[in-house]
Parts: structure tokens; sequence; C-alpha cells
């Protein structure tokens, strides 16, 4: 049997990167996949390939979450897995960061969270499961510069994922949170090359992670073998946090 076979996980921000790694792995590993994304091209392009559904969904809209979760409900009468996936950045130092600047970035990967949680988290409670799992990373932990925005909404994440687990692990839902380090998705993989070389430099291990291995990471939180893995924040990051 496989991992995660009559399970259905909602994967935010799921047409490219990490989130598209999770929906490939998460499909294989059996579960039915919903995808959430902007992009409709890429996300129904994705969809299609490995057997998922996909819903044009803006994680930050609250109203457009509540009408999601509804139809992946009805449809499937359960949600057992949530990846909190989708993020933005929107880079500055703090002395030419905007208030809008500020704020896209709050309302995507905090605010969008809690808004994901909280509706989707009403339906896990009906049967007394789930697996709410967290995009944190890295900087959350250390911080970086010309990313105030950015690390703030991602150690919020680290505080965020603590407390619901405490609320939620008595009513059989773990919630647990992953910090990647440098990871080779596509908008990194743009970079110019010395900037990729000093990238890899900070790594013990000496190169950039694959979107698979943070993909095979929630897929481990997301099963049975992690029942007892509850408000942990895992770093997967070749060693960077050492």
């Amino acid at each position: 049997m496989k991992r995660l076979e009559n399970k259905v996980a909602v994967i935010t921000g799921g047409a490219a990167g990490i989130g598209a790694a999770t929906a490939v792995k998460f499909a294989g590993e059996g579960a039915t996949v919903v995808i959430w994304d902007l992009n409709e091209e890429k996300g129904a392009a994705l969809a299609a390939q490995i057997g998922a559904e996909f819903q044009k969904v803006n994680s930050a809209n609250y109203s457009e979450i509540e009408n999601a979760a509804k139809m992946v409900f009805a449809k499937y009468n359960r949600i057992d897995i949530l990846v909190n996936n989708a993020g933005i950045t929107r880079d500055s130092s703090l002395k030419k960061m905007t208030p809008d600047l500020w704020q896209q970035v709050i309302d995507v990967n905090l605010t969008g969270v809690f808004y994901c949680t909280k509706i989707i988290s009403e339906y896990m409670l009906m049967n007394q499961w789930g697996r709410i799992l967290n995009a944190s990373s890295v900087v959350g932990l250390y911080g970086n510069f010309g990313q105030t925005n950015y690390v703030a909404t991602k150690a919020g994440l680290i505080g965020m994922t603590k407390t619901l687990a405490r609320e939620l692990g008595r009513k059989g839902i773990t919630v647990n949170c992953v910090a990647p380090g440098f990871i080779a998705t596509e908008m990194v993989a743009a970079m110019p090359e010395n900037v990729l070389e000093n990238m890899k430099a900070k790594v013990p291990a000496g190169r950039l992670g694959e979107p698979e291995e943070i993909a095979s990471c929630y897929a481990f939180l997301a099963s049975d073998e992690a029942a007892y893995i509850n408000g942990a924040t895992i770093s997967v990051d070749g060693g960077m946090t050492v």
C-alpha cells in the first residue's frame, strides 16, 4: 500500500517549484491531489499530467479559499492533508521597503496560511485526522539581508506551527513545518552563475537541494509514519544551519 493512499491533499502554490514536486510526489504515493494556484496554465497542465485536480485559488483571499475547500469536500467527502506552500518574495532593504511591499508578502505568506489552515482544519476535524504542513525557510531561522518582510513571515510560520500543534494535536491533527535551504527551483536556476556558486559554497553538502528532496520530507510528514511528530520545524538545507 502506498503511503498516502486514500488521502485527499490540497497543495497551495502547487503549479511550479517545490509545490509542483510535492504534487507529483503525493500523487505517486497514492494521494488524491488538488492543486491550488493562480497560474492556471501551469497548474492545469501539471494536474492533467499526474491525474490531479486544479483549482484557480488566491490563497490570500478568504472567500476564494472557503469556496474552493467546500468544492473539494463536496466531491471527496474529506480533506486529509494541507500543504501551505504558496509564497512570494518582494525583496528590499528596510530603507527602501514600502508599506505595500511589506503587506503583499504578509498577505500571501502569513495571512494566507492562517486562512487556509482555519478553513481546511474544520474539515479535518470532522474525521479527527489531518496533516498540516507549513513552508518556512532557513532564513526564518537566521534572517537574511533585504528580506525583512519575507523573513518575518517565515519566522512567523514557525511560531504558528507550534501553537496550532498544541491546539489541534489532541484532535488527531498534526502540524509541522519544513524549512528549505537553497533549492534549485526555476527561479534560482535563472540566477547568474557566480551567485549560484556563492550559494553552493555556503552549504556543507556542497550543492543546491532539489525540489523533490523537499517533497520527500513533506510526504513523510504527511504519512502515518510521522504520526508522533507534531510542532516540529525540520530544516532540509544540506547542513546550512549546523
